[in-house]
Parts: C-alpha cells; structure tokens; sequence
C-alpha cells in the first residue's frame, strides 16, 4: 500500500506487579434477562436491503464509469480500479505491480505531489494498493474538491511518466523494501510465502507474493517503469466509480473533460491460471520465533466467478469463521486444544486460496493436535453443515454487507463494491447476486462443494516455535530464480527524456459547507444510567455503546489483565446461555457483541441490525449483567490471554509499546500498567473466578455506565428497549471506586532501552515522554494539529524524512494521547535495521527544529487547518466515527458541539501558535526510546547519541 499501516492506539503502558486489594462487597445478584429465542427478522429482508443504485456510462477511449448517488453528507468517494495487479507480473520483475502503484502517488506531469493538493482539500482517505487481480487508488473529497480530485487521477493516468525520474524510483523502491521487510518481521511472517510455493507451481501467476523479492525490486529500472505504464495504465483497462454527493449528469461532462482526452492503449492480456490439484498430500515444517504452533490446511479454490464459490464462502464460514464455529466449539471450547482457530475462503479472480488454521494450546501433544483439526475437517465435509449453521452464516454475511453501504468510498465502500463487480464479473452488482446465491444455499449444496473442493489433498503448512532460518529477502519470488532473466547491468542507465503533454492547473476547491453533525437526543434510565441518541438513518442498522468508568486504568486496583479477562468473558456464559448459545443467539440476529477496555473505560457495544434491534438488546443485556464465570471458562480464557500476551511479547511493536509504559509512568500510576488489557503472565495465571467475578460487580456498574446510541432508531422506540433491558438494574452497596490517577509519575528521562530480538531484517524505534497537561484541559487544538506538521501524517516532517527522502522505514508516525489523565507525546519508527543508529539521530534533528530552525510553513498551516475543515464531513461518516466522537467528548467533558466549532476552533490557530505548541511540547527534551531489534547490528550505530544506554533480551528471544 501506498500508506503505511503502523497504528498507533492511546500510549500502551507496561505492566506492573500489583497485589489484588480486597473486593467490595458485591450487589445482590441481577435476574436474570429473558433470554426466549430471538426471532430475526427474515434472511430475504436483509438480502433485499443490500442495494447500490448506479449509472453507468463508457468514454470512448474505453474509460468505463459508475456513478452512485448518495446524499448524506457533501462528500464524493472517488474509486479507481486498474486492471493489472501482481499476477501480470513476469518472472525477474516480481512486486513490480506494487511498486509502481507507489510511484503513482510521486507527482505528476502537472501535479508535483499528489497528496498535498488532496489532502489540503480535505480528502480522507488518499491511498491505494495492490493485490493479484487489481490496483487501485481511493480517495474520498468534499463535493467542492471532485474537480480536483478528477483533473488529478486524470493526469497521473495519462501525463505521468514525464514526471518519473530516478530519484523517485530509488526512494520508493526503498519505502517498498522497507513494507516487506516490516511484514517479514512479524510473528508468522513468511508463511505467505511459503503456502504461495506449496499451493501452486513455478511460473503460476498466483504463486509468488505482491510483495515480491529484493532482488526483482533491486533489478527495476526507469525503462521496466515506462513498459509498465505503456502496457496497462490506460483508461480501457480501467473502471471508475464516483459515490456519493454526485449525480452522472453531474459526472459526465466532467469525467469527459478531464479523462476523455487520454488515448486508449493495448488491453491488458488475459492471464491463464487455475486452480492446482496437488498430487498428493505435501507439508512443511517452518521454524519461526513464534511462542504456539500453527498448524494451517490449505486448497487452492475456484475463481469469484465459479458457482461453487458462495457455497465455499459459507462452508468456510461454518468450519471456522463464524463464533459458533466448528473448529471452535470442538477445538477451542470442546478439547480446549486451541487457543485460536480460523477458516476463509479467500476469493480471488481466477482462483482461491482456501485455509483452515488453529493455534495449538502450548503443551498439546502435535500429534493430537493435527489429528482432531483433521478430524473435524474431514467431518463437515462429509456431513455438511446444518440449515441453522447456513443460516447463521448467511444472516452474519448480510449484516456485515449492509453495514459497508455506510461508506462511499475507501477500499471497502460503495465505490469499491461495484467497481470490482464490473472489473471482474462485468456486473457491478455481483455483491446481491452473490448475497442473493447465499441466501436460497441449502446444506447439501454446501456439502457438495465441500467435498469437490476439500476432498483433494491439502498442503500442510507448521509454523513451529524455534529459531528463524528461512529469510524473507530470499522469498517471495517466481521460484525459479536461477533461471530469471539476467539482471541489468546497470539498472540506473539514463533513459531519453519523455515529451510531455499541455500544462494544465489543479483546479481550486469550491466552498465547502459546514459539517452537519447530527443532533444528540438525552434521556435517562429509571435507574439514573445516562441515554444519548444520534440518529442516522442511511443504513437500518444501531450502534449501541455502554461504557464504564474503568478501563485498564481500573487494574491498578485488581491485578494487571484483570479488566481486559474480565470483559473477555463476559460472552462465554451468563445464567442462562453458554459460550455456543451466545454465539449462535448473535449470528442469527445478525448482531455483533464486542467487550474492549480503553486506558479510561471499558465498553460494551453491540452492532445490530435495526429490524432486530429488540432481541439484540436482551442479549447484550444478559451478557452485561449476568456473566457466570464458571470455573471451565475462566481456564479456557486465561489461556486464550496467556497465548495473546505472547504473541505481542513476539510482535516487535506491540512488545516496544508494552515496554515503554513504565518507563515513563512508573511502578504506581494506573498508566503504568499495560493498555493493551493483556497484563502479565503471573497476574493472568493466577485470576480466579470469583476475582473476576468481584471486578465485574466493582466496574460494571449502573452508577459508572453511560449509554450511548447512534443510527436508525427514534428515542420513542429506542427508551423503552433500554428500560427493559437496563432500567431494573441497582447498584452495589458500596461507592464507586476511584483510580489513583494522580499518583506520582517520574521526571521524563531521555535514554535508550534496546530489546534484543535476534533476526529481525528491522528495528522498531519507540519514544515518549509524558506532558504536564492532561485529556480534559481545554482549548490544546494548535498542539494536535502541530503534531500533524511533525509527525501524524503521511505529509508530516517525520514521515517525509524517514521515508519518502531517505527510504529508510516504511511509515513514521507520531502521537498525542488524550486519556482523562495526563497526554503523552510519542512516535513509532520501523527501520531497517541497519539505520537504526541514524534514524534516531535524523528524528531527534527534526523534533529539535521545530520551531527552532525551521518554524511552520504557510503550506504546512493551511494544509492542516483547511484539510482539517473540508475533511470535517468524511471524518463523521459512519455509525461509528458518529459514537466514537460522542463518547470522547463526554469522556473529555467537551460540549456536545465541540465538532461543529472545530472550523472556527482551526482557524483562529496562526503559524505563531503552531509554533509555540511545538516548542512547549513537542521538543526532543526527556524523551525515551525503546528499540526492538538485532543488539548486534543495532550497538554499534548508537555510539556518540549521547543517551545512556540499556540492553536486555527480548521475551523468548
């Protein structure tokens, strides 16, 4: 991808032993919610729901449009499909697709930088990717900036070239060595590769990785750059989607007067390639510096086009992709030899790779384990699923659907929906007619592609604990590399200059109109539990959100980890309902229940469709109020969290995150303690039920909870659901208890703890340093969008340096924390590994200059003031984005109209006030790094930092 993906939550803070303090007494137990069968609404409602409405229109050149309507908000997703991806590439030139998919973002003939234009304009998301069958290019803008957006792909599509030099080339080949090197450096990070090598053969378009090898990328040349733009990137090879704020009598004459002038060019050719029956049974064994064996089953399928292919969806489905999984209920919940099981069938144009995997409990028997995933693989296939499981995983795949009808754009919106309908199917409403197959599926059709599919033999792929000695560099290529092509001599030959075509302006942006933020409606529970509603009715779906006022933060009155098992097991049984029956209950509801502690709060949200608002609420409400915590499912989920707490010891980001926590917040302060909720191995180990059970009755509490709901649903219907469901619930006894947020924090340190983790092709550079302000402090705007100039942001000065200038890292990014307490500043930095030492100086050079030496720009200020504006609409699209700004603001105490004020907000901040929030804050004073990377490679760079330095090992390594 174009973008980096290197999240970076609130500040992860690390783990500290704490000694559980006695328990409140606990409130007299809740009666139990009614918990009769749900009565969903119909499958064909749901399915009948699912709908995207277009036009569609061709150019002459063969430039195919299609153009969808939507009007919620003054936004337009503008979505571009090229038909050519990975699977066109010929051997010695592997992950070219990719590469060149960055250089489409390094300017054009008459657009210097693609992102600054956009991103000024307020587009959010700008991106792109690559995969097999396709490349493609999403940016979503205000109506105002379509012009703009449209004159842009317009450009880079057919005045691109005239603008490609070799220093781009050089620089982006970088940032791409450093994507691959970044993937290769987590846990189970080659195992693409090598089920690409045991799925199909030599010279199979389907065989090596997007990605590539080092030594194709090393190989690309200026002149490989124009063939590959010449042979695909023309506009009969193409299909466009516009949604949104849009009409295609809007559309038409626009799309003409920008693209219609590109001339076609030769068709992409046709790439042979099917599904591979293997001969017989194959398996490898990949030793890998991973803490549990995973063991996974894999098939090569049919194409997205084949008949057999919804069928393959839903067996998948039920063999391990729903909650009520088979693999899970007799793997995860059954023997308890699993601590995570998956299937999919993931569907590509020609062909499709389908997996089954489980991850093995440490301490099972291998053999035992193969033997029982075998087992129940071999059973559905014989068998085939039931009507329910059918159903269930139907009803699951619909909702999931109509949810993606809330986004115009992006890689998974409206947009994208139809256009790779038409770029594969030449339908871009494949999506219903898929929906519509699943729906009319019966267990014997499942059965029967099964057994078609499932019945030939498997490549068995393990990836074993133990010592890492296959390396990404050399993988992820045609396979045959002894017999590529010669490499050139020079690859940096100079090549003649290419012509260029009429200069023409980026167009200005029109007026952007003022978000519409939607009204809150308040209203309280019998019980005084706080109501707020939102309404939104472009999708018939509700989110609902009940947060506590506990978090992980709450653990520093329990034990590490206790808040994040608790929540965990809050649907594995209540009263009334085991693990199973919760599961099923929320599949054929079509409702998703989710459990997830933040720093400050823990939140139980449920995602239902509206039709099933009713029965959806009882659940969430059995689940919140009611959890058992019978001694079998305490054990089975402790281990499940033993297993995630390794795997992100594993993870060299998580583990750095980790890390850093007590470092900057100490041994006593609740920050101190790991936001990830995963606490530590003693602590976990030794949570018992009734410990869990007193928490959940200490924090889940009516006088901690706030409710709060957005989508399609009044107050009138939706008050006495939640009165039903909430509304008898008491609170204990006992006062609410108070986190010790204002327990003493040490004075920052600047110094370099390195965690040596052997093998590892990067370094993962994370510092922080805690700031004297805290998430409730008022009117802090000019430091946030200061930190956008340096460093959160692809455009920042962080970012720009490490990774478009230098090529060193994949992705840079900085934050500021806002938790009820005190912020924190931070920045994460994946490097190669051999730049370690210089990219600690280069982010230390910055930070110091900013202001010092290099004070905010005009570019810089109005680029994060008016992109902020105009992107204001984008950023509040969805159900979600809706919530999550409602629950901020009540966590934070801003007032309801704190959104609809950030225009007036941003452009009251001037370049000195930017200026004087970085030098206040954002310095590189007392910062502290902590390293995850190879102590051999990485020592000797850091000499002369003039840091103290600490080394220890990496967990396990």
């Amino acid at each position: 991808m174009h973008r980096f993906s290197a999240p970076l939550a609130a500040l992860v803070l690390a783990a500290c032993a704490a000694q559980p303090r006695p328990a409140p007494p606990a409130a007299a137990p809740a009666p139990p919610v009614a918990t009769a069968e749900p009565q969903p609404a119909p499958l064909s409602a749901l399915v009948d729901a699912v709908s995207i409405p277009y036009e569609k229109f061709t150019l002459a050149n063969g430039l195919t449009v299609l153009v969808h309507t939507d009007r919620k908000a003054p936004i337009v997703g503008v979505t571009t499909y090229y038909r050519v991806g990975s699977k066109n590439e010929p051997k010695g030139r592997t992950g070219f697709a990719h590469l060149y998919e960055h250089l489409f973002f390094g300017g054009s003939e008459n657009v210097p930088s693609f992102d600054v234009p956009l991103e000024g304009a307020g587009s959010t998301p700008t991106n792109g990717s690559t995969w097999y069958d396709r490349t493609n290019y999403v940016e979503t803008v205000p109506t105002g900036a379509l012009d703009r957006a449209l004159m842009m792909e317009a450009d880079r599509m057919g005045h691109l070239l005239g603008a490609v030099t070799q220093a781009k080339l050089d620089k982006q080949r970088g940032v791409v060595q450093n994507e691959k090197r970044q993937g290769d450096n987590q846990p189970y990070g080659l195992a693409e590769y090598a089920i690409g090598e045991g799925l199909f053969p030599v010279g199979h378009p389907y065989r090596h990785s997007t990605i590539g090898s080092m030594a194709d990328l090393d190989a690309a040349t200026l002149a490989d750059v124009r063939a590959w733009f010449r042979d695909h990137y023309a506009p009969n090879n193409v299909v466009l989607a516009l949604t949104g704020d849009i009409d295609a009598a809007t559309a038409r004459p626009l799309v003409e007067k920008w693209f219609g002038a590109i001339p076609a060019g030769p068709p992409v050719s046709p790439v042979a390639a099917a599904p591979v029956t293997l001969p017989a049974p194959a398996s490898r064994d990949m030793a890998d510096q991973v803490p549990t064996l995973r063991l996974t089953r894999n098939w090569s399928g049919p194409g997205l086009n084949d008949a057999d292919g919804p069928a393959l969806m839903v067996g998948m489905d039920v063999l391990g992709g729903l909650a009520s999984s088979r693999l899970d209920n007799a793997l995860v919940r059954g023997q308890q030899i699993a601590v995570a099981v998956t299937a999919s069938a993931q569907q590509f144009e020609a062909v499709s790779q389908l997996q089954a995997s489980m991850d093995v409990k440490p301490g099972v028997d291998r053999a035992r384990a193969e033997a029982a995933l075998d087992a129940v693989i071999a059973r559905l296939v014989a068998e085939g699923p039931t009507a329910d499981e059918v159903r269930r995983s139907a009803t699951r795949l619909a909702s999931a659907q109509i949810g993606a009808l809330e986004q115009v754009g992006g890689f998974s919106g409206k947009g994208a929906t139809l256009a790779e309908g038409q770029l594969y199917s030449g339908d871009p409403e494949k999506f219903r007619r898929d929906l519509a197959a699943i729906a009319a599926l019966t267990p014997t059709q499942v059965q029967a592609a099964l057994a078609k599919w499932l019945g030939r033999p498997a490549f068995a792929l393990a990836v074993v604990p133990g010592t890492r000695t296959e390396k990404g560099e050399q993988m992820g290529g045609w396979g045959d590399e002894g017999a590529a092509p010669p490499r050139p001599k020079d690859p940096k030959k100079p090549v003649s200059a290419v012509k260029q075509g009429p200069k023409r302006a980026i167009p200005e942006v029109a007026p952007v109109g003022d978000l519409a933020f939607p009204a809150l409606e308040r209203a309280a529970l019998s019980n005084g539990v706080a109501v707020t509603l939102a309404r939104r009715t472009a999708v018939p779906k509700v989110l609902v959100s009940i947060s506590f006022d506990a978090g992980t933060a709450a653990d520093r009155l329990d034990a590490p980890g206790t808040q994040g098992a608790m929540l965990a097991l809050l649907d594995e049984g209540t009263a009334t309902r085991d693990a199973t029956r919760i599961a099923e209950d929320q599949e054929r509801l079509g409702a998703t229940i989710s459990a997830q502690a933040g720093l400050d709060s823990s939140v139980v949200t449920l995602d239902a469709l509206t039709a099933n608002l009713s029965p959806s609420l009882a659940l969430m409400a059995d689940l919140v109020r009611n959890p058992a915590f019978r001694a079998e499912d305490v054990a089975r989920v402790r281990d499940q969290r033993l297993s995630e707490l390794a795997q992100a010891e594993a993870s060299p980001g998580a583990l750095a995150w980790r890390t850093l926590a007590p470092l900057l917040f100490g041994p006593d302060h609740p920050y101190g303690l790991p936001a990830d909720g995963l606490g530590t191995a003693s602590a976990v180990s030794a949570l018992t039920p009734e410990a869990l059970a007193a928490a959940h009755a200490r924090w889940l509490r009516p006088d901690l909870a706030r409710i709060t709901v957005v989508g399609d649903v009044t107050m009138d219907r939706l008050l006495p659901l939640l009165e039903q469901a909430f509304g008898a619930w008491t609170a204990p006894a006992a006062p609410p208890p108070a986190k010790p947020l204002t327990a003493p924090i040490p004075a920052p340190a600047a110094r370099i703890l390195v965690l040596d983790r052997p093998n590892s092709p990067q370094s993962y550079i994370l510092a922080g340093r805690v700031l004297p302000l805290t998430g409730r402090d008022q009117n802090h705007e000019a430091l946030d969008l200061a930190n956008e100039v340096l460093g959160n942001g692809f455009l920042s000065r962080l970012n720009l340096d490490l990774r478009e200038d230098k090529g060193w890292s994949y992705g840079v990014r900085s934050a500021i924390s806002s938790p009820v307490g005190q912020r924190s500043f931070s920045l994460a930095a994946p490097v190669q590994a051999d730049r370690t030492g210089d990219a600690i100086r280069l982010l230390l050079a910055d930070i110091a200059a900013f202001p010092a030496a290099r004070p905010v720009t005009p570019d810089e200020r109005t680029r994060v003031t008016d992109g902020n504006i105009r992107g204001l609409p984008n950023r509040y699209e969805t159900n979600a984005q809706v919530l999550q700004a409602i629950v901020a603001n009540q966590r934070l105490g801003r007032p309801d109209d704190y959104v609809t004020t950030l225009p007036a907000r941003y452009r009251a901040i001037d370049a000195a006030a930017l200026d004087a929030a970085a030098r206040s804050w954002l310095g590189p004073q007392g910062l502290t790094f902590v390293v995850v990377g190879d102590r051999k490679v990485i020592a000797p760079q850091l000499t002369g930092l003039g840091l103290p330095i600490t080394y220890a090992p990496a967990p396990g390594g």
